[in-house]
């Protein structure tokens, strides 16, 4: 059960609320101590198990670790609790296989707060096993040696009164001391055993040992006592006495044998990785103590597997503490829950689910045992606490206190941070590794190099401590591993800081010109085309340019780079047209504009152009980049049917010498021929070269003049030259048009060739060029069951016109008219031609309606306004040839 939240019940008048130290299921780290104890029973119970093999890898410790405030000494006491008793264990962990055995749990707290010394660490170990009923002479001596010397005239009976343990523990342990000594006394006919006799007993004790007198025999089974009691009685020696508790143990007769459990709390606590004096003792005892099992608990993995410590600690190494190692080639057992059986005994203490939060508040304060935070704050702190259960300690107790200032508490209140998050973070880093983790809190994610050269540091050494943190998490397959808890890398960025050492705003800026600078390096230091690592240098560099109002720099080369493949994935900061703040710098323009761009493929055109004009009027890019918003406000318009803005925009960017140009003059030749005008648009795909796609516009002529064959040779130009420089975005969209237009001619080859323009597709997000492929699929299926081809062109008329792509939806319209042609059906092609007419009634697409009346052998009300290559009646005959061969083609198949 929950015990009473003292800090609570001491924050509010109000004795109708009731506390809890409210315990959230911790199920998955309880398996995994229940199945290394199960484990370490069997271990210890084989035959061939002997304490006093100090040679043998060791398995008995289990490690827990975790941010500040994760719970880990929360999770300790429970597991201390569910340890003593099965009354104490929560129902849902279930009973552990090795229920029969008998269990001894022993908790330490090795916090600064309660200076747990060595000497404390050992004697509670001992007085817990005081609990056996059973003399432990073999130690008893050792240490009643070691007292007399070190502690000289304080009894250590008024010690252990004094420090709480003959409270926790009961005083059968120094009856047992004396037990001991004055048996040992007796075998060696020595006159009694009062405290000043002790090293005369323990001489006497060694010369018997020596001797392998008979009268001694029992303790003569101990090979290494004689040495212990031999050895000068410091703290060092104490560190090996509990290889004689290890021993004693093993004696117990069977109806007696017990397993301790050594939990270890606040490990972190014990001291820095430069001075690991007290880490060294603590290692021997666990060491020394085979058959007892462990469980450490505190912020950073053990690193007694890493060879590296060797000489800083006595056992070293993966051989000697295989289960502490880190998996080759994975994720590191720092950072992964895995088994609790060889490899990955070190166990990260993971963030808390959103359900397990909203338990936790529910629980922690209640009236009439209904929970006291209402649903609606519960859900902010939750979604604010990234899983952190100090966060929502902290937050307990601001409700208390808004309570206390006789303000009801509303989830306004809890957009909140707190500044003893911070505290906890920084309060075991050096001076370093704090300023590496106010760097790489400006990052998404880093690697090795880049948080190293964000802080400014000339040596990797605090980076490379700072990621054995708990709160830096890993994934392996990200293009930098590494990235801060969430709520740890919020709080430190927005929060104010009251260390001695915290950053000016200064500081901060300068901090995020050196991470803008190394994302830049790494991205210019690769030679090839890795759009996933310019991808994810855009978008971490975007933010820290745009945050920090810093100059564009190499962002308005990758900008370009971004562009040029015309892939438009998502770039993740937030734009002003989503926060509604102005656009006052460089930054903010390019984020805005390269936002619109990838987002346009989501978004109604309408909202491109607004979104893309704002940018233009602010005048923030520079002169090359405000083409781009130009250029590409431009296409949206055409994509509208703003035929008049659309030219205007194109010839502006044309007139110009941007990287553009080129592709500004290929849209003048898509409005030439979306007016009609097509050997205007032949005559200008001659001056346009690849920059401007000249195979691509001359496929998009020819097929409307239906010479299929000729604008298949021209898509498939396109899409070599696409291939060769690289561009998956063109050639993505050269196959579907390929695919198109074969559909016309040839269904059964055109099945390959919508299949290669969706292969083509995956990974990239170009909607027309989606709709276009889908578009051929309908084509190639002309004249088949009629109800099959109308469901499925509604279905993606209905996502064309969410769209606003009138030109996705004419062409659409076109092909439903070659199907109802086919098919003979001139009410059902009369109503296509009829939503042809509406999505041209502007003007442009116009002769999509001729070739609609060509196709089904109708006469045109009006004469067409279109400059057809080879005259109006070829064109008339070869749309109407496409028809026939169709039917001529589905007869042939009856």
């Amino acid at each position: 059960m929950a015990g009473r939240d003292l800090r609570a019940l001491f924050s509010t008048n109000d004795r109708t609320v009731a506390t809890a130290e409210a315990f959230t299921n911790r199920q998955a780290q309880w398996e995994l101590v229940a199945a290394a104890l199960a484990e370490h029973l069997r271990h210890v119970a084989d035959p061939g198990f002997d304490v006093e093999d100090l040679e043998r890898p060791r398995n008995n410790v289990i490690v827990f670790h975790g941010v500040g405030g994760i719970g880990k000494t929360t999770l300790s006491r429970k597991l201390e609790a569910a340890l003593a008793g099965a009354d104490q264990r929560p129902a849902q962990w279930g009973e552990p296989a090795w229920s029969g055995e008998r269990i001894l749990p022993v908790r330490i707290d090795l916090s600064r707060s309660t200076g747990t010394s060595f000497e404390d660490l050992v004697l509670t170990i001992r007085a817990a096993l005081a609990e056996l009923g059973e003399p432990l002479p073999a130690f008893d001596i050792a240490l009643r040696r070691y007292w007399e010397q070190q502690h000289p005239g304080e009894s250590l009976e008024e010690y252990l009164s004094r420090g709480g343990l003959a409270a926790k523990f009961g005083k059968a342990m120094p009856q047992q001391m004396q037990s001991a000594l004055s048996d040992v006394a007796q075998a060696l006919l020595l006159p009694g055993t009062v405290g000043s006799a002790v090293g005369a007993l323990t001489g006497s004790l060694v010369k018997a040992l020596r001797e392998r007198r008979q009268t001694v025999r029992a303790l003569a089974g101990c090979a290494r006592l004689e040495a212990l009691l031999d050895a000068e009685p410091d703290l060092d020696a104490l560190s090996f006495y509990p290889h004689l508790l290890a021993w004693e143990l093993a004696q117990l007769p069977a109806d007696k044998t017990t397993v301790p459990v050594v939990l270890l709390d606040t490990f972190e606590d014990v001291g820095d990785r430069t001075h690991r004096d007290l880490e060294r003792l603590i290692q021997r005892v666990v060491w020394l103590m085979p058959n007892a099992f462990f469980v450490v608990t505190g912020r950073s993995r053990l690193q007694w597997a890493d060879p590296g410590l060797q000489g800083q600690l006595d056992y070293t190494g993966p051989t000697a503490w295989p289960g502490l190692t880190s998996p080759a080639g994975g994720v590191p057992a720092a950072r992964a829950t895995r088994p609790a059986t060889g490899h990955g005994r070190q166990v990260l203490v993971g963030d808390f689910s959103p359900e397990d939060c909203d338990d936790h508040l529910a629980r922690r304060l209640t009236r009439d045992s209904r929970p006291l935070i209402g649903a609606d704050i519960r859900q902010v702190v939750t979604d604010r606490s990234h899983g952190l259960p100090l966060y929502l300690d902290l937050a307990v107790m601001r409700f208390l206190e808004l309570r206390r200032t006789g303000h009801s508490p509303v989830p306004a209140d809890f957009d909140h941070d707190f500044p003893a998050l911070i505290a906890r973070t920084l309060s075991d880093l050096t001076p370093d590794e704090r300023h590496v983790l106010r760097s790489v809190a400006l990052l998404d994610s880093f690697d090795l190099t880049l948080a190293t050269a964000a802080a400014g540091l000339q040596h990797e050494a605090p980076a490379l401590r700072l990621i054995e943190r708990p709160f830096v998490r890993e994934n392996p397959f990200g293009i930098w591993p590494y990235h801060l808890h969430g709520l740890i890398r919020s709080t430190i960025r927005s929060t104010d800081d009251h260390a001695d050492d915290r950053w000016s705003p200064r500081d901060w800026e300068q901090a995020a010109a050196r991470a803008l600078a190394a994302l830049g390096a790494q991205w210019q230091a690769h030679t090839g085309r890795d759009r996933i690592l310019l991808v994810g240098c855009l978008r971490q560099g975007l933010t820290l340019a745009r945050d920090f109002r810093l100059d564009l720099d190499w962002l308005a080369e990758a900008a370009w780079a971004y562009i040029s493949d015309s892939v438009w994935e998502p770039l993740a900061p937030p734009t002003a047209s989503n926060t509604g703040t102005p656009l006052e710098t460089a930054a903010d323009g390019l984020v805005e504009t390269l936002s619109a761009l990838s987002r346009r493929q989501h978004e109604h055109r309408d909202r491109t152009i607004a979104r893309l004009t704002a940018v233009i009027d602010s005048r923030r890019l520079p002169a090359e980049l405000q083409d781009v918003a130009v250029y590409y406000r431009a296409k949206a318009d055409r994509d509208l049917g703003h035929t008049d803005a659309s030219r205007t925009g194109m010839q502006h960017v044309a007139d110009g010498s941007s990287r553009l140009a080129p592709a500004a003059r290929r849209g003048l030749a898509h409005l030439a021929r979306l007016s009609g005008d097509f050997p205007a648009a032949l005559a200008i795909a001659d001056t346009l070269g690849w920059a401007g796609r000249h195979h691509r516009v001359r496929g998009d002529v020819w097929w409307v003049q239906a010479d299929m064959q000729r604008a298949a040779a021209a898509y498939a130009a396109s899409r070599t030259e696409a291939e060769e420089h690289g561009i998956a975005g063109e050639r993505a969209t050269s196959q579907a048009q390929r695919a198109l237009v074969i559909a016309f001619t040839d269904p059964a080859r055109a099945t390959d060739e919508i299949e290669l323009a969706e292969q083509f597709l995956t990974g990239l997000d170009l909607r027309t060029t989606s709709f276009t492929t889908k578009i051929a699929a309908l084509v190639r299926d002309a004249g088949i069951a009629s109800a099959q081809v109308e469901h499925r062109g509604h279905l993606l008329r209905t996502e064309i016109n969410t769209s606003g792509i009138v030109a996705a939806a004419a062409l659409l319209e076109l092909a439903l008219a070659f199907h109802h042609a086919v098919r003979h059906e001139p009410d059902e092609g009369r109503a296509a031609i009829d939503r042809l007419r509406d999505h041209v009634r502007g003007g442009d697409y116009a002769y999509y309606y001729d070739i609609a009346h060509y196709m089904a052998d109708l006469p045109l009300t009006e004469a067409s306004t279109a400059r057809w290559i080879d005259g109006e009646e070829q064109a008339r005959t070869e749309w109407r040839d496409l028809v026939l061969s169709r039917q001529e083609h589905l007869l042939a198949g009856i």
